[in-house]
């Protein structure tokens, strides 16, 4: 048994007040993710994030971020580079497979550079979603390309290049989010396509990959699978899709819980998806409300996902020692003026 609880949560601006310390040290999360309202100056950043392991008496408390390169990049000029996006790396590797693969590998390498200088030590990537023509832009220039090969290829190399680095890599959206048609942030998307399309299309760069330590959910509906319930709270998409056919037995977290495509109020969220077999809880905004709501609903983390946490976080207790000054340099002769 463990003294973490299976969630993980956000705050709410750029330090905690008092209020946030004492609910984090009640209620125990797991770990914490961070968002550009949390993102000032570096100091800031580095008492910010010393503060949410403090609140729960945990120094390897892991602390995620969304720092893809692109439009989903929370460091931001002058705290670090603009990057570029999944598709940039993508077009890349179209042109030369080496590399952009070796570029893959550098810009995550460099994000964990930028990253754990604050003691940010866990980020959500690579994409392994696989656009098809249509599709909503929620993905859109994130991926890395149209077809599994490719991306399976180039999440391999950002997920190596983020775990030298020492920061923890999480393969989003598992099963997959290319098909969706609409915005899960606004809405719940439906993808009727046959199964064993999903396998060779979608699931493919997942399965590709499931060794890796960590995942987030999608929240999408496979009608083929589970028609009635998005793959973050169906025990029939988590078992027989994620855990069965792609076989991830990784940590499983859910996509935030306060996007509009999960329906409910916060404590029915949070025990559908612990019921459905995640193993991790996702809150994001830091309205105090809703993770009481969502607190009201979690336990303690024990049994399976337990030892699936401790995995995660022995994944990223070495790095190499590269210096960071020398993979700039090869970065920016791939992409001139943004290393």
């Amino acid at each position: 048994m463990s003294e973490s609880q299976t969630v993980i949560l956000g705050c709410s601006g750029k330090e905690l007040s008092p209020e946030e310390a004492r609910f984090y040290r009640d209620h125990r999360p797991w770990g914490f993710i961070l968002f550009a309202r949390n993102i000032g100056e570096p100091a800031q950043i580095s008492d910010l994030v010393s503060a949410l392991r403090d609140s729960v008496g945990r120094p390897d408390a892991p602390v995620f971020i969304d720092q893809e390169g692109g439009r989903v990049q929370r460091l931001r000029p002058p705290i670090a580079p603009n990057y570029p996006s999944g598709s940039v790396i993508g077009a890349l590797y179209r042109e030369d497979r080496a590399a952009g693969l070796r570029a893959a590998w550098l810009l995550a390498r460099l994000h964990a550079f930028d990253l754990l200088r604050f003691g940010i030590n866990a980020d959500c990537l690579p994409v392994l979603d696989v656009p098809i023509e249509g599709a909503s832009d929620v993905i859109g220039s994130r991926a890395y390309g149209k077809d599994p090969q490719t991306v399976a290829e180039i999440g391999r190399a950002a997920a190596e290049g983020l775990m030298s680095g020492g920061v923890l890599p999480v393969m989003k959206h598992i099963p997959g989010h290319g098909r969706a048609f609409a915005d899960t942030h606004l809405e719940l998307p439906t993808v009727d396509t046959p199964l064993q399309e999903l396998r060779i299309h979608d699931f493919a760069p997942f399965k590709a990959l499931n060794e890796l330590p960590m995942a987030m959910t999608a929240h999408v509906i496979y009608s083929a699978v589970d028609p009635d319930r998005p793959a973050t709270v169906s025990a029939k998409v988590v078992e027989e899709v994620i855990r069965g056919e792609i076989g991830f037995d990784g940590l499983l977290m859910s996509d935030d819980t306060s996007m509009k495509a999960l329906s409910g109020d916060f404590p029915e969220k949070a025990e559908a998806i612990l019921a459905a077999g995640c193993d991790m809880v996702l809150h994001c905004n830091g309205v105090m409300e809703e993770m009481q709501g969502i607190v009201s609903r979690i336990r303690p983390l024990a049994g399976k996902s337990l030892e699936r946490a401790n995995t995660a976080l022995s994944a990223i207790g070495s790095i190499d020692a590269k210096q960071e000054d020398v993979v700039r340099a090869e970065f920016a002769t791939y992409f001139e003026g943004v290393a």
